[in-house]
């Protein structure tokens, strides 16, 4: 069988869908969307659709916001034309009337490759019998390039027939300015961008060429004669090309990719695309051995992070849903910096680096919200688009038709320390230094420096951050939140240590960066001060962190009362009592713990994850995941198990409802970190690559490569050996640390050092 019309046939690296579920039909296209960081699309039905869509499936085009021309609104992700639709009439009748209506139908996600397959037998009364395959991806050799190939098995019947291809929905969100037969331009109505998308077809029957009979504004219309035997291929290419000026026009560019395809050929599309994931899968694979449903989950996982970034704009980063769904308008969250960044880091260093220079170019909008709110340096946005200005919305309507205000974009300001947070942690494990002196230091500077101005003094002698949000959004107006004020900390230290670095290794950007920005030792004495003064609510005697000041006052709930609901707890509470109670919405105090363990003296890691852990209702996708990592690193190998499961779940479990306007990033995000910073235990700082394996029950062991300072390192545990092997795939000479001792692993000898604690 020609494995370019096939998907791979190992089931570890294919997801498949088989009939028709109306209920699940929106699931599905989430679960099975394409993407390459630029070009996204739902896995929808297209030849197999019948009549029965109103609102046509969309083409995601990252960085194309634009704000509705209505109160209160919002910047959002426009969708673009979909370039897909495609409609074969039989004697004047269509060849599938409704979706159910196709036998033995079945969709295919290759994960290997990024493709997806759909095939479906189609039995019509006059005995016409046909056999469809169909295959599109959105290429990963050149993001601006779309590829629809369908082959039609005619296996009985005669007749007329006809297809017809075009581009719906042209006018869905974009203004039209021109469409010719096979160039379409549109702008945004208020953002200044523009979209070009050029498009070629052709059909061919048993290898002949066919012209279209009739042709139109990027519509194509063939007729040709059904016999028996026939073999019939449809191919369909576009070019998809973003401009960020009103003045600068895509189109040229546009039809230049597109005939550069062409030159290839839709062979050597796929070729190329498929050089490109393999790329992708050498460098950034996770084997676990012994759980077949556990490897099926995080191949799922690293395919969507895979197909979620583009290392060649600087300009966007990666929404909640990333390109494969509208919901939360394809805004950037703290998710992002938290969540997505450390694999990007350790296996696309180069994705890592784009993703935040996208938050360097926003850096003037974090300043200008900081100073609009009383405060000097950077607050970034809660959410935020492609400006960097806050798009938080100021109300939303719940799932019981109650209007809330929402405070996010005012008060959950501890998305400055993550940004900060990422940015150190990119440095320190690429030791990308020419990043760190040109942008980065500068973020983490600036958002020090409101840390700085946002904690205030108080009689106290201490130095306190009211009224804010912490990632538990059950608790509003709350005062000294542990994660917020402890990450601030960490913050502005960073910032002193970039301080210094910069004095004493690039003087002369240092002395620019004083110049321009208004840096002296006075200011960085008062963060020091601050830092030192900063309240963190670590009680020594019980040795836990209070979430916030008064959280051990408030009302403590059994959730295991509640076990098995399928509804968050506010809603089983009321978001009155769910706000007087202890009851944590995610991960806190863990998502601490998570990120900066050395927080957590002694035996401390253990009593405030065993403290938090049951108070948690995980009404997030985001919390189960770090939950879990932070339980594996404990050794809480079972636990953390349960944890990679129920997260697992969240996309490819038919019960979560909320994967129908697409899939959680990262919750995906979330399970890579949960295996390979978990269950694998690695970590890093700017001196050394540390591992610490601990195996749950069931697994007989994992393997994996990462980047770290410019090396390759493949590493693989053996559980029945309770045995790390490391190797430099290449690079220098490096320390590994492990099984408590550091290592010197070279390029010319493999380690074998005995590890793992099960």
């Amino acid at each position: 069988m020609d494995n370019l019309t096939q998907p791979t046939a190992d089931s570890a690296w294919t997801l498949v869908s088989k009939g028709y579920d109306p209920l699940r039909e929106a699931i599905i296209e989430s679960r099975f969307a394409i993407s390459n960081g630029f070009l996204g699309l739902r896995g929808g039905r297209t030849i197999t659709r019948g009549t029965r869509w109103v609102v046509p499936p969309r083409t995601y085009v990252a960085g194309l916001f634009d704000t509705p021309g209505t109160d209160g609104a919002v910047p959002e992700l426009m969708p673009a034309a979909n370039w897909l639709a495609v409609r074969v009439l039989i004697a004047g009748q269509p060849l599938v009337y409704h979706p159910g209506d196709v036998s033995l139908y079945h969709m295919s996600l290759d994960m290997r490759r990024g493709v997806l397959f759909s095939e479906g037998h189609h039995a019509r009364a006059g005995g016409h019998d046909v056999h469809v395959r169909n295959q599109r991806l959105v290429s990963l050799g050149d993001r601006s390039l779309g590829l629809q190939v369908i082959g039609f098995d005619i296996r009985s019947g005669d007749g007329d027939v006809t297809l017809e291809a075009w581009f719906e929905g042209t006018e869905l969100g974009l203004v039209p300015e021109h469409v010719t037969e096979d160039l379409g331009l549109w702008r945004t109505q208020h953002s200044g961008k523009r979209l070009a998308m050029a498009a070629s077809a052709s059909l061919q029957i048993d290898g002949r060429v066919c012209p279209p009979v009739s042709r139109g504004p990027l519509t194509w219309s063939w007729t040709w004669t059904l016999r028996p035997g026939q073999a019939v291929s449809f191919q369909r290419m576009v070019s998809v090309v973003r401009s960020d000026s009103a003045t600068i026009d895509p189109g040229p560019e546009a039809r230049k990719r597109l005939s550069q395809a062409h030159h290839l050929g839709w062979h050597g599309v796929r070729a190329a695309h498929d050089a490109a994931w393999a790329e992708r899968w050498q460098s950034s694979d996770v084997e676990i051995a012994g759980d077949a449903a556990a490897q099926q989950a995080l191949r799922f996982a690293i395919y969507h992070l895979n197909s979620a970034a583009n290392p060649h704009d600087e300009r966007v980063s990666i929404g909640a849903r990333a390109l494969t769904g509208e919901e939360y308008r394809g805004h950037v969250f703290w998710d992002t910096e938290i969540y997505l960044l450390p694999f990007y880091t350790l296996t696309w260093p180069e994705a890592a680096r784009a993703m935040l220079m996208y938050r360097y170019h926003t850096l003037d909008a974090a300043r200008g919200k900081a100073v609009r709110m009383g405060w000097r340096g950077a607050l970034y946005a809660w959410e935020s688009a492609d400006t960097g200005e806050e798009t938080t919305p100021d109300y939303v309507v719940t799932v019981d038709n109650q209007v809330v205000e929402v405070l996010c974009g005012k008060q959950e300001q501890h998305i400055s320390a993550d940004v900060a947070y990422a940015v150190w942690q990119y440095w320190q494990a690429t030791g990308d230094d020419a990043f760190l002196r040109d942008a980065g230091a500068e973020i983490i500077l600036e958002t020090a420096r409101f840390w700085a101005s946002r904690a205030q003094p108080d009689a106290d002698g201490r130095h306190h951050i009211r009224g804010v949000i912490g990632p538990d959004e059950y608790h509003e107006h709350i005062d000294d939140n542990a994660y917020t004020n402890v990450m601030a900390r960490w913050n502005i230290r960073r910032a002193l240590d970039c301080a210094a670095l910069l004095a004493e290794r690039w003087p002369e950007a240092w002395a620019a960066l004083c110049g321009r920005l208004g840096f002296n030792e006075t200011e960085l004495r008062q963060w020091r001060a601050v830092a030192d003064t900063l309240v963190d609510g670590f009680d020594p005697a019980t040795g836990l962190y209070e979430q916030f000041a008064g959280y051990f006052g408030l009302e403590d709930i059994d959730l295991t009362a509640y076990a098995g609901r399928s509804v968050p707890m506010d809603m089983v509470l009321g978001r009155a009592r769910t706000q007087q109670s202890q009851v944590v919405k995610q991960a806190d105090v863990v998502a601490l713990l998570a990120l900066l363990p050395d927080a957590f003296p002694g035996d401390t890691a253990v009593r405030n994850f065993r403290h938090y852990e049951p108070r948690c209702s995980h009404g997030s996708s985001l919390s189960p995941a770090l939950h879990g990592m932070v339980a594996a690193r404990l050794g809480e190998t079972g636990k953390a198990l349960a944890f990679f499961r129920q997260a697992s779940q969240i996309d490819l479990g038919d019960v979560h409802v909320a994967t129908d306007r697409g899939i959680h990033i990262a919750a995906q995000g979330g399970l890579w970190m949960l295996v390979v910073m978990g269950f694998a235990g690695v970590s890093w700082d700017a001196d050394a690559l540390s591992v610490d394996p601990r195996v749950p029950d069931g697994w007989s062991g994992f393997s994996f490569t990462v980047q770290w300072r410019g090396r390759s390192v493949a590493l693989r545990f053996d559980a029945a050996e309770q045995v790390l092997e490391a190797t430099l795939v290449s690079g220098e000479t490096m320390t590994l640390a492990a099984a408590g001792a550091a290592h010197e692993l070279r390029a010319d000898a493999a380690l074998r050092i005995p590890a793992g604690r099960g």
